[in-house]
């Protein structure tokens, strides 16, 4: 054409060329745009997500006290680090833990310490005689009465009986159950005995563990799995009242599942059912009951539980180790009841430590399931291993068939008729107790009941006393009581020994109040204050426990016990 240019074919190829790849670097410019933005949204997504269901759960108010919670904690553990404050931290807990070991672990002359194998193996005479002089060892006399829980003894007709099965298969191994199909029988037969006293439906299961707590680890495991295979929740949740026992936690921290705790307050101290609905979202994997808690030896309520738990359609766990085998004897032994168990349709799986109230040896428990759609989740399998085909029910592989032999004799031993009057004479002694600290003015006047117990434990505070001097105070006179926090106050786990020394702890712990005031008042109308100076050990500790917003000291020393208990 007249006029017009063409670009040469080599030109014209390297500016197309240049074109596309002008135009396909602003294609991946605009692809990892898009792709930056999605990021974001997603980020933004997510994080709007967690904080709508953080202000569900926890309201404007409660997110801004975590929030200085957690601040004020974090502040304090930085000031606890700080060079000087630091080395005196260290200094103080070094000598707490020092008079710890003092106390507990023998030393001085004549105190003999086995530290490796003898050469040669003592006789037998040799070792009975040490074993008596292990067994007359300086302690608190639970024999007497004067511990509070820590031993659920059946009686000593029932002690003899439980080391006669030991004796009988003290070798035995269930993970064996082809060379020891006894201690099978005996172990299955535990779990329908249990299940029988819970109202279990006809496709009920369970299995037995150690105790208590790897019978809580194993129904929060069991929930999680059943979340992640069925839901797939990612970052699971477990609700639970801040009386639960502290196993909840443990399971929270080995499994990764995030807590949250929801008050009980006074003057009932159940877990609040509009907190927990309101914590309730796509996470959560686990509901909690406690029946009773440790703590106070509360109920609490199972039935609004297991609707909320129904509707939301989620498991729910009653834990019911310390309940075991007095709450369900309670209508049977005539005294007031409230419905917790397999009855309940939303409950799912409940714990019950046959170790405890069922006056098994220690290291026995159950957990049971509402049907084997739970309880499988908790089965670890390794179909591939080397050594075989593995399978286990909980955590332990191997498990001494001689503590299922004593559980199991333990049980067709007492049967209802022995649980039932064992509840009758605990449930009373709990209830005389509970009365004198109510009605006694010599008590009523400085000390109150928390809640309404119902079952075996009752606990108490002071508005007008230190109530950690109480318990020194008690101590002193023999008594080991346990000490409560978050409120201060202190319990009673009534057992079988305690019922016939019930009236004596009436009267010491009148005497204790006593002392208590007369030396409050000595300091008031000596112009001292009405509190003196720590004394007893209970005091220091929870007094100063109380008192930290961050607990790494408490940590540091709970850690420093742990590690004298191992030190020969």
């Amino acid at each position: 054409m007249p006029g017009s240019s063409r670009l040469p074919v080599s030109l014209r190829e390297t500016f197309n060329a240049r074109v596309r790849s002008v135009r396909g670097q602003q294609l991946a410019a605009l692809n990892v745009d898009l792709l930056r933005n999605i990021i974001f949204l997603l980020f933004v997504l997510r994080w709007t997500r967690k904080l709508f269901y953080q202000l569900k759960g926890r309201g404007i108010t409660g997110s801004v006290v975590d929030v200085y919670t957690s601040t004020r904690r974090t502040l304090y553990g930085i000031f606890l680090q700080l060079p000087g404050v630091r080395t005196k931290v260290q200094t103080q807990v070094a000598e707490t833990i020092l008079k710890l070991e003092r106390k507990l672990v023998p030393s001085g002359p004549g105190v003999e310490r086995i530290t490796s194998l003898p050469a040669e193996g003592w006789s037998e005479e040799d070792v009975r005689k040490k074993l008596d002089e292990l067994a007359q060892m300086e302690h608190t006399r639970w024999e007497d009465g004067r511990v509070s829980g820590a031993v659920y003894h059946g009686g000593d007709e029932l002690m003899r009986l439980q080391t006669e099965a030991f004796g009988k298969f003290t070798v035995a191994n269930p993970i064996h159950p082809d060379v020891f199909p006894g201690v099978r029988k005996m172990e299955a037969e535990i779990v329908a005995m249990v299940l029988s006293l819970f109202n279990a439906p006809e496709d009920a299961c369970g299995v037995t563990t150690s105790g208590g707590t790897e019978s809580i680890l194993m129904a929060c495991l069991s929930a999680r799995n059943k979340a992640y295979h069925e839901r797939s929740v990612r970052e699971p949740e477990m609700i639970l009242p801040e009386t639960a026992h502290t196993a909840f936690r443990k399971a929270c921290e080995y499994f990764k599942i995030k807590m949250h705790l929801v008050a009980c307050k006074a003057p009932l101290y159940k877990v609040d059912l509009r907190a927990v609905s309101r914590l309730i979202n796509p996470n959560t994997v686990l509901l909690v009951g406690s029946a009773p808690n440790f703590p106070h030896g509360i109920i609490d309520d199972i039935s609004g539980l297991s609707r909320l738990a129904h509707k939301k359609k989620l498991p729910l766990h009653v834990d019911c180790c310390l309940g075991s085998f007095i709450i369900p004897m309670l209508p049977k032994a005539g005294f007031e009841f409230e419905p917790f168990d397999f009855k309940l349709k939303g409950v799912t799986s409940i714990s019950c430590d046959t170790h405890k109230y069922g006056f098994a040896p220690k290291g026995n428990s159950t957990v049971l399931y509402r049907s084997d759609v739970y309880r499988k989740y908790q089965y670890f399998i390794s179909p591939d291993w080397s050594g075989g085909v593995y399978a286990s029910p909980s955590i332990a592989g191997s498990r001494p068939g001689a503590l299922i032999a004593g559980c199991w004799a333990s049980l067709v031993k007492q049967g209802q008729n022995g649980y039932i009057d064992a509840c009758h004479k605990i449930v009373g002694s709990m209830k005389k107790i509970e009365s004198a600290i109510r009605e006694r003015p010599e008590l009523s006047t400085d000390l109150k009941i928390i809640g309404r117990p119902l079952v075996s434990v009752v606990a108490f505070l002071s508005p007008t006393l230190d109530i950690y001097d109480i318990a020194d105070g008690m101590n002193a006179k023999g008594w080991h009581l346990n000490a409560l926090q978050s409120p201060p106050a202190i319990h009673i786990a009534v057992t079988l020994p305690i019922v016939a020394v019930a009236d004596q702890l009436v009267s010491d712990l009148v005497e204790v109040v006593e002392n208590v005031k007369d030396e409050e008042r000595k300091r008031i109308a000596e112009g001292k204050g009405a509190k003196g100076a720590v004394k007893g050990d209970t005091a220091a500790l929870y007094g100063v426990a109380g008192s930290l917003p961050n607990k790494s000291v408490v940590v540091d020393l709970a850690k420093g016990f742990l590690d004298t208990l191992y030190k020969a």
